[in-house]
């Protein structure tokens, strides 16, 4: 069983527990949220056991494997950071971080530590993608020069999505990273 720390209690999160609800054995223990009010809301809501407003104590928790950052951007460098410094394995999303210097920090955090770091996005092993990708690694439509993607929902709208120095570049950098992804 693994046990998982959400840092993080909105739209993102929202994602990430609707996603797990299909994976066996893992249950998420804890929800770190900025606001406490908030944070316990969202425990309620997914039958998460305890709620907390300390992403440090989150970190440090001791019935805690796997920290998924569910956070806007300019705080997944922290939480990333927290998660070596614990020994915990660490899942992100996107985008990873604002830029490569921030980027290579938790790299380096998280092999210094021996933990584990993903990228939790989704859309690179959707079975459409994963398609695509074969068809061209064999050829089938000849060399590709561009891709084009698209996605599709309703959010996020809050501000920090929209603010450059926040979001690292703000909603084109969220929404380009597919195509980046993709073409790999």
């Amino acid at each position: 069983m693994v046990r998982i720390g959400l840092l993080g209690c909105g739209f993102l999160a929202t994602f990430y527990m609707q996603g797990l609800a299909e994976v066996p054995n893992q249950q998420v223990t804890i929800v770190y949220g900025r606001d406490t009010l908030k944070a316990a809301a969202f425990a309620s809501r997914w039958n998460i056991p305890r709620s907390s407003d300390a992403m440090p104590a989150v970190a440090a928790d001791q019935d805690v494997d796997l920290l998924v950052i569910a956070l806007p951007t300019h705080l997944h460098l922290q939480a990333a950071l927290l998660a070596a410094q614990h020994k915990k394995h660490v899942t992100c999303t996107k985008p990873l971080a604002r830029n490569a210097q921030e980027a290579r920090k938790m790299l380096e955090a998280v092999q210094q530590a021996g933990v584990l770091h993903c990228y939790g996005e989704t859309e690179v092993f959707s079975p459409a993608v994963m398609r695509a990708k074969a068809l061209i690694d064999e050829g089938a439509i000849g060399r590709v020069l561009s891709v084009r993607s698209r996605e599709a929902h309703a959010g996020p709208h809050a501000p920090h999505f929209w603010n450059v120095e926040q979001a690292g570049g703000g909603v084109l950098i969220d929404m380009g990273c597919h195509t980046i992804e993709t073409a790999r």
